[in-house]
């Protein structure tokens, strides 16, 4: 994805911000709300092996399938 950036100096010519056309912030949001929704969905996942784990080696009591499902 080619963006075009602008970007803001001050007076002494340290950069201070940095402009991008609408729609290239829109599709960059979008982007970023998928890879958040990827990113928690894969913590998710790692930290339901992480207790299946817990529960095959006897550290946390096992859960029945409908109390499971409640916590949904």
């Amino acid at each position: 994805m080619k963006i075009n950036i602008n970007y803001l100096n001050d007076q002494d010519g340290n950069l201070k911000a940095v402009q991008v056309p609408i729609s290239d912030w829109q599709k960059l949001q979008e982007k970023l709300l998928y890879y958040e929704q990827k990113l928690k969905i894969r913590n998710d996942l790692t930290e339901a092996f992480k207790d299946v784990a817990q529960m095959q080696q006897g550290k946390k009591p096992k859960q029945s399938l409908t109390d499971f499902l409640d916590e949904l």
